[in-house]
């Protein structure tokens, strides 16, 4: 068991070591510095510019960069419509696997372009290999997307005064072509090289240690486990995802996804301490950012570690913790910081069922997704506790009789409204669809019947799980619950698309208006922002406003759960 722990205080080092120069880097290609990829990528570059007629140097405002993200957004969305509609027909499909009903592809497609990937369908069966290059080509996308908008926030933090924040095709570009897309052959490479698939072939045909013919799926595997790591997409090629043996071969493999996933939100906060050159600040964000981690991880693996009470009381040895849904090849402790680093930001791949996971386990899994701002997606991440911030400057000057200021400029009654409607959308969305689904249910069961495998409070658990992971745009589930039908598919597609875009023009409005506001120089009387002070206040405000407000739903299902083993 030692050597478990050790082995994920190495993955969480190897995480925070690699993102600190990949920060500088991503503050570089933000900046237009030079750097060494220069000479290979920018006739790329200037390629995607001439095609799409765009002027990379033609700055814009906040509303621009909006109207620019929200437009390409529906054209990828009306194209992904069509693949997954039409794949029985479209070429690269050796398996003859069908196409999807247009509720289900509603979802996928949504799913996808919102770097949500909640998938109601099994890769292997469900998707033709076309199908899964376009979902491939939307994890690039859809986070490149990511990390372009919170270049335009960064950028609006930096300067003084002005309402023209970079261009967001250049933002955009430059975060696909020098940041996921090297990073990704690399991982990808890695993948291949110890064991997971990288072919178009079909199906291929084995004979197993019992001696049966068997059908075994592949695909271009290592490509796609790569950039949905890297871009905390999360969706998986099979429907175990990364428990799958091609997916996540060993144990080496498994400390390459998780450090991959972690890579580029960890190193997003340092890139902003380069680009506003307050380096401070970005290390008191990541302290705070860190503290919430651990509040959750810790307890998470020490339960999975110390295994199932109702197991022990039947005289079976747990010497290997609570091993119910998870893999030998990684154990306990592994799949427990997985369960949580994967909830926490947002990637939403599994490498284990958190569906078999203890109580309070599965209760911390849902708190990462509820706070959904330790780390967090790429760039949406940090979009989501820039709002915390706000709050917190705000309540700050309050309590000292100051107007509320940030880096220089006023916090005024505008930017709180946006502020507060944003902290609060995310559990609108979730306790809301949670009530109507449960009354759903409770009010016709046999007719329902199908949408749970487990009663009682682990049944409400898994219909709170769903809506959770789709408003963190997460994108991973309690396995119990039966989500491929039209209530599911629709509802969670409503709230997948609510819970992408209006969190992200919040911020930026919000960015926006601070950064067309008159400059004020600090003084001795100016709330530093970068002191462990501020960072505890900024960590109360997210456990009152975010975690607070889900106690309830909480109690009726984890919390309920664990005190009924005892």
């Amino acid at each position: 068991m030692d050597k478990e722990i050790l082995g994920i205080i190495l993955m969480f080092a190897l995480a925070v070591g690699i993102a600190l120069p990949l920060g500088r880097y991503i503050s570089k290609i933000f900046g237009n510095e030079k750097t060494w990829l220069d000479k290979l990528l920018n006739p790329v570059d200037r390629l995607f510019y001439k095609i799409s007629g765009i002027d990379p140097e033609k700055e814009m405002t906040w509303k621009q960069h909006l109207i620019a993200l929200l437009t390409i957004n529906l054209v990828w969305f009306l194209a992904a419509m069509f693949v997954l509609t039409n794949m029985s027909w479209l070429p690269m499909n050796p398996d003859n696997n069908p196409s999807m009903s247009g509720d289900l592809a509603f979802n996928t497609a949504v799913s996808f372009v919102t770097n949500t990937n909640l998938q109601h369908y099994s890769g292997e069966t469900g998707m033709s290999y076309l199908g899964q290059l376009t979902l491939m080509l939307w994890q690039f996308i859809s986070a490149g997307c990511g990390i372009a908008i919170a270049a335009v926030v960064f950028f609006a933090m930096k300067e003084r005064t002005t309402d023209k924040l970079g261009n967001f095709y250049f933002f955009f570009v430059r975060s696909c072509t020098r940041i996921l897309f090297p990073i990704a052959i690399v991982v990808a490479s890695l993948l291949a090289f110890n064991g997971t698939p990288m072919t178009f072939e079909g199906k291929d045909s084995i004979i197993n240690l019992q001696g049966d013919k068997v059908e075994v799926s592949r695909g271009p595997v290592a490509a796609f486990v790569a950039i949905k790591h890297l871009g905390t997409n999360g969706g998986g090629f099979f429907g175990p995802n990364s428990a799958h043996p091609l997916e996540n071969p060993n144990y080496f493999t498994n400390i390459v996804e998780i450090v991959t996933q972690m890579l580029i939100p960890l190193a997003m906060i340092f890139a902003m301490g380069f680009i506003i050159k307050r380096r401070k600040l970005s290390w008191t964000i990541f302290g705070v950012m860190t503290i919430g981690f651990l509040m959750l991880m810790i307890p998470t693996v020490v339960s999975e570690v110390n295994g199932n009470p109702a197991i022990s009381e039947m005289g079976i040895s747990q010497s290997m913790g609570n091993m119910e849904g998870k893999e030998v090849r990684f154990g306990a402790a592994a799949s427990a910081y997985w369960s949580i680093a994967t909830t926490v930001i947002s990637t939403g791949s599994i490498n284990s069922m958190h569906d078999s996971f203890m109580p309070l386990s599965g209760m911390n899994q849902l708190l990462g997704m509820m706070v959904n701002c330790f780390y967090g997606g790429v760039g949406v991440g940090f979009l989501n506790f820039y709002i915390f911030i706000i709050l917190a400057v705000f309540i700050s000057g309050l309590m000292v009789g100051r107007t509320p200021e940030f880096l220089g400029k006023k916090i005024e009654a505008r930017e709180m409204k946006i502020a507060m409607i944003i902290a609060l959308l995310h559990p609108l969305l979730i306790l809301a669809g949670t009530a109507i689904a449960s009354y759903t249910f409770a009010n016709d069961p046999e007719a329902y019947a199908s949408w749970l495998n487990n009663p009682g409070f682990h049944g409400f658990s898994e219909i709170l799980y769903e809506f959770t992971s789709s408003s963190a745009n997460n994108g991973s589930g309690f396995e119990g619950l039966g989500d491929n039908t039209p209530f599911w598919n629709i509802a969670c597609g409503i709230v997948m698309l609510m819970a992408r875009y209006l969190p992200i023009i919040g911020p930026v409005a919000i960015a926006g208006s601070l950064a067309a506001k008159k400059y004020i120089p600090e003084s001795a009387g100016t709330l530093k922002t970068d002191t462990p002070t501020f960072g505890l206040m900024v960590f109360a405000v997210i456990a009152l406003v975010a975690a607070l407000s889900f106690f309830p739903a909480l109690a009726l299902g984890p919390i309920a759960e664990h005190f009924s083993l005892k």
